[in-house]
């Protein structure tokens, strides 16, 4: 038995290992996703007044403050039991979709895209923007830098900054949106989704036209027969900021759909001892371990999870691509049988990143957005509250108890790559199962191969971390030769 650990594991947020061990005849015993970090937020939130965790909250991830904010000031909302302004709340949504056209560009092209646009098995120093830059040109690479500081700078004016912002509050925004800055927003909407249709492009000519890439991503050795979770708006379409949260089997067909404030109806979270992130699952299916199937609780919150659960995208470049995706891999173009591929959230990524593109343009032509009645003061408090949105990683979870001046007693956070955890320790496994068998030889592209597994989840482990109070925890596992083990040292207090 010998083992081979990949520490860190690359091109993601956050810090993680995979500790892979492999038995005499050379084929993968077993597989351990680690995360080693610990963060505390619940912790830190606790005796602060709830309307300052829309502005604390976004200090938990610097790839995704924005998808904290929008969480954080629903589940402040309903503490307070007040609604917004139509207008604020479209204020709200525009940031949000601005903000997924940066994110879904950045995963794409500097963290996911390298594995294609480069290849799987390229030199490690190859594999990375630099390297995508190389083989597209710096036209395109200029692109890319501009869509980014496109959605950063949709968020600079609503949310009062480039990174972080601070604008939402209980019951609206502090800021308006003049009539200068719209016809900004509106220029900024229209060159996006040129970006968006170059994207698609991008795809086309580089992955899908690619045979080998073609049959990697249809795989068995990438794909789980899991249940999938995401937001639908009242016409069942995918939806990022406001919805009701679905549930469809393996099958595809709908296992559960809830409002936010019944989220612990449906779902709880499992433990295990080498890890410091959670691992969600359903309620009603139960926890059963780390295995796919409709008799096991575990689901998967991606982009592609989203595209699953619903009836198609709001916006027409948008929705072709959905149907596209959804011929291509099942033959129905009506969304209806859902996609297992795990290496297929690449593409709807992009469908997704078209559709925030789209919609950016279509509401920032909404003259609502320029109206001063952006704000319903709170009078009164209800005491507890919870906010989901759908951040670019999976679903996003805050929940929040507080007393009666409004101050959090109790904070419960499950963030996009905490739902996520239970699957990408899965994906991880099968595909080191599939690369790594007897006579296989272990180079440093078969176990890029594995980190790609992961690599699709765009996880951001950095706020998918919990802490308790006490001591840090600790386990340390000593083991033999033959791979059993030895000695184990525990510290959970």
């Amino acid at each position: 038995m010998k083992s081979i650990t990949i520490d860190p594991i690359t091109r993601l947020e956050g810090h993680g290992k995979i500790h892979l061990f492999v038995d005499d005849d050379g084929n993968l015993a077993n597989a351990y996703f680690q995360i080693p970090e610990l963060r505390g937020f619940e912790v830190f939130c606790r005796n602060r007044p709830v309307e300052e965790m829309p502005r604390i909250t976004t200090r938990i991830c610097g790839v995704c403050p924005e998808a904290h904010h929008m969480a954080s000031v629903k589940a402040a909302d309903a503490v307070y039991g007040v609604t917004p302004p139509r207008a604020a709340l479209k204020l709200r949504e525009l940031l949000y979709n601005g903000f997924y056209a940066g994110d879904h560009t950045t995963h794409f092209f500097a963290l996911g895209g390298p594995d294609f646009v480069v290849g799987p098995q390229a030199p490690k120093a190859e594999r990375n923007i630099l390297g995508v830059v190389a083989k597209v040109g710096l036209e395109l690479g200029a692109e890319v830098i501009k869509q980014r500081a496109r959605g950063q700078r949709v968020v600079q004016i609503i949310g009062g900054k480039a990174l972080h912002p601070v604008t939402a509050l209980p019951g609206g925004m502090s800021k308006r949106v003049t009539k200068e800055e719209q016809q900004e927003l509106i220029r900024i909407g229209k060159e996006m989704v040129e970006f968006g249709k170059l994207t698609v492009k991008i795809l086309e000519d580089v992955v899908l036209k690619n045979k080998a890439y073609v049959d990697l991503i249809l795989s068995d050795m990438f794909a789980h027969r899991t249940y999938s979770i995401g937001l639908v708006d009242k016409n069942a379409k995918v939806t990022f900021y406001d919805g009701t949260v679905r549930v469809v089997d393996p099958d595809g067909k709908i296992f559960c759909e809830y409002q936010p404030k019944e989220y612990l109806e449906h779902i709880a979270e499992a433990v295990q001892p080498y890890s410091y992130l959670k691992y969600p699952y359903l309620k009603k299916v139960g926890w059963k371990g780390l295995v796919d199937g409709a008799d096991s609780g575990v689901y998967r919150a991606t982009p592609m999870s989203r595209l699953n659960v619903s009836d198609g995208m709001a916006t027409p470049l948008a929705q072709a691509e959905y149907e596209r995706l959804f011929e291509t891999i099942t033959g129905d173009r009506s969304g209806k049988k859902p996609v297992h591929a795990t290496l297929a959230i690449h593409w709807a990524r992009v469908v997704e990143l078209l559709f925030a593109c789209e919609a950016t343009y279509q509401q920032a032509q909404d003259d609502e957005i320029t109206s001063d009645k952006i704000h319903h003061p709170p009078d009164g408090i209800v005491g507890e509250g919870v906010g989901i949105v759908e951040a670019p990683r999976g679903i996003l979870t805050h929940h929040y108890k507080t007393d009666e001046r409004g101050y959090i007693r109790e904070a419960n956070l499950i963030v996009g790559t905490t739902n996520n955890n239970a699957a990408i320790s899965m994906s991880i496994k099968k595909a080191a199962e599939g690369l790594i068998k007897k006579g296989s030889v272990v180079v440093d592209g078969t176990l890029n191969m594995i980190e790609m597994a992961f690599r699709a989840y765009d996880p951001c482990f950095g706020c998918a971390t919990h802490a308790a109070l006490g001591r840090m925890p600790l386990e340390i596992l000593i083991h033999s030769a033959d791979g059993s083990v030895r000695e184990t040292t525990r510290r959970f207090c």
